[in-house]
């Protein structure tokens, strides 16, 4: 049964080796999905394998990380820009006690603003604890607001760091759980299926969009 207070199991990442419906996104991404499966080493843990996931597998990733330390996960909702929860509960809860927002990697460190939204959706679902994980990096102004507000900031090393402190059989099954099937393509938030490349035809520009275009209109745009 994981500590009460995740600030101080966090810390301890060596813990574990002891045992939204949403409207139209239009978000700018790295080059990251243009990548093929066969130009990423899937083989082992590296800051270039954690920056290919697309933003859902990465949610998933999370989850089961704090499943290997011992809490529940329950990731609910949609995610991308709108930054689904990963609700974490202890042994024997029927009430979360913390809260997990992820972002995928991004050229940009991650700001406060996604730190305040995790404040909000704390304060909204009565959680005192909060956790915001990237497979990038933040900044100095979001991680000296969290540290003010009871929420942990585990950027892309941070998250590294701690997979390789899990027993080695756990590190393994969360590599195998990131790279099974497709990992690179984006998922659409909202009808949770994979997502295709289009071409603009105004500006010739390429994206991804979903499926189901044009009952669903989530895009996401590559960075030029």
């Amino acid at each position: 049964m994981p500590p009460r207070n995740l600030l101080v199991a966090i810390a301890l990442g060596a813990l574990a080796t002891l045992a939204h419906p949403f409207a139209f996104i239009r978000r700018f991404v790295g080059a990251r999905y243009s990548f093929a499966r066969s130009e990423v080493d899937t083989g082992r843990w590296t800051p270039e394998l954690l920056k290919r996931l697309e933003w859902r597998r990465l949610e998933e990733l999370c989850a089961a990380y704090f499943e290997a330390l011992g809490f529940r996960a329950d990731l609910a909702g949609a995610g991308a820009d709108g930054g689904a929860a990963i609700n974490l509960y202890e042994e024997g809860s029927a009430s979360a006690s913390i809260l997990v927002q992820c972002r995928p990697w991004n050229a940009y460190r991650v700001g406060i603003k996604p730190v305040r939204e995790l404040r909000r959706a704390m304060m909204s679902a009565n959680v005192g604890e909060g956790v915001l994980v990237t497979s990038g990096k933040f900044t100095l102004e979001a991680r000296d607001f969290a540290d003010a507000q009871r929420i942990s900031l585990i950027d892309g090393d941070e998250l590294l760091a701690k997979i390789s402190a899990l027993v080695p059989e756990k590190a393994l099954a969360l590599l195998k759980l990131a790279t099974q099937g497709d990992f690179l393509t984006p998922t659409c938030p909202s009808c949770g299926i994979k997502m295709i490349p289009r071409k603009s035809t105004a500006h010739g520009r390429t994206y991804w969009g979903c499926r189901n275009y044009p009952g669903c209109k989530h895009t996401f745009y590559e960075a030029s």
